[in-house]
């Protein structure tokens, strides 16, 4: 049961730096925020809004695609790492196998599960993309179809797709999935720059990990990569330091107004060095990275803890970096109440030292004791 909780430190409130006190209502939002502008004195703790991961495929040794209750024990390892509300990401896969998974997901997406983060819904990132661009995606690659969509989604939300719009047929319903709710993302593709302007005027709202398994940037050619840097408000990231070098990093904060970060972290997220699944491939964790068998990168092991520190560590302010964790993230959904704090708001909550190691996380109010992990 959620009870009154009192916090006190550094908070990033709407309104900038507080120093003072925030209350959790035992109804599991802010009831209140009380302080005043923060002062140049040392601070002891922050007190930051929950990150919200939009590509979130595994943790824990545990991968989405084992379907069952695998995405409690998913959302349980990134709760433990600041992350309250995440998208639980699927594979590309044959669509019986598909379909088994989001029938699982669906009562984890109604009910959140104590000490686990709130699933918003579903990142679809296959099948829909193109074969010549898979990355570390199985190669069950197939065509969109709006009827087929609508059946998925009957079965768990379908908050985010991507899909490749250079495919036949799917720049065309594009326009039918934004109105229908579901944010459309351009990923997986070898599409060109004039494909990646069209699928974003026909609706597309963003890019799925920014830089990796799209079309590249080239003076004459400008890709995929080309129309997000000219055109996107939003787009997803890998803030691990190895998907994409930090000068590309910066480059796309300074070209695109709402960036956000997320993890595409896999089964080995929270393990040690070894060998874990990725949908129906094989993995290996080692050197703090995750690739197949010939080296490709495939998924990451970053936790929205680690992101943070990245970010701080590539230059950003600290109140930047949690806007581009938690904020952003929850604008692009929709989702007014979470991402941010303010009365009224989720008591999604983290606290943190000075050294920015998360000391304690709230979940809808509700205390979840950090491990050593």
């Amino acid at each position: 049961m959620t009870t009154q909780h009192v916090l006190q430190g550094r908070i990033l409130s709407g309104n900038g730096w507080l120093d003072g006190t925030i209350t959790l209502g035992a109804d599991g939002r802010i009831a209140a925020i009380d302080g005043r502008l923060a002062s140049g004195r040392a601070v002891e703790r922050y007190i930051l809004p929950g990150f919200i991961d939009l590509h979130v495929h595994g943790g824990g040794g545990v991968d989405i695609m084992e379907g069952g209750r695998a995405a409690e024990a998913v959302a349980r390892l990134h709760a433990q790492h600041g992350t309250t509300a995440m998208l639980a990401t699927t594979m590309t896969a044959p669509m019986d196998e598909i379909e088994n998974v989001l029938a699982a997901l669906g009562p984890c997406c109604r009910q959140r599960t104590p000490g686990t983060a709130r699933l918003l819904g579903v990142h679809l990132e296959g099948p829909y993309i193109n074969p010549g661009k898979l990355g570390a995606q199985p190669d069950d690659a197939c065509r969109a179809v709006l009827s087929q969509i609508d059946k998925l989604g009957q079965l768990a939300p379908i908050a985010l797709l991507t899909l490749a719009p250079e495919i036949p047929g799917h720049m065309e319903i594009i326009r039918a999935l934004s109105d229908a709710g579901i944010r459309v993302q351009i990923g997986h593709t070898l599409g060109s720059y004039e494909d990646g302007v069209q699928a974003l005027q026909q609706g597309a709202a963003g890019f799925t990990h920014l830089f990796n398994a799209m079309s590249g940037l080239h003076h004459r050619e400008p890709g995929m990569v080309g129309a997000a840097l000219a055109h996107a408000e939003y787009a997803e990231l890998i803030p691990d330091l190895l998907h994409v070098h930090p000068g590309a990093i910066r480059t796309a904060l300074r070209a695109i107004p709402r960036l956000y970060c997320v993890t595409d972290s896999t089964a080995a997220a929270g393990m040690p060095d070894g060998e874990y699944k990725l949908g129906s491939h094989a993995v290996t964790k080692c050197m703090g990275g995750v690739r197949l068998a010939d080296g490709t990168l495939a998924g990451s092991t970053l936790t929205m803890d680690q992101a943070l520190r990245n970010l701080l560590a590539i230059g950003l302010p600290l109140a930047e970096a949690s806007h581009r964790l938690s904020l952003y993230p929850a604008d692009y959904l929709g989702h007014a109440d979470r991402g941010r704090l303010e009365a009224g708001a989720w008591a999604d909550v983290l606290v943190l030292d000075d050294a920015l190691n998360l000391l304690d996380v709230y979940l809808e109010g509700e205390h979840l004791v950090v491990s050593d992990v």
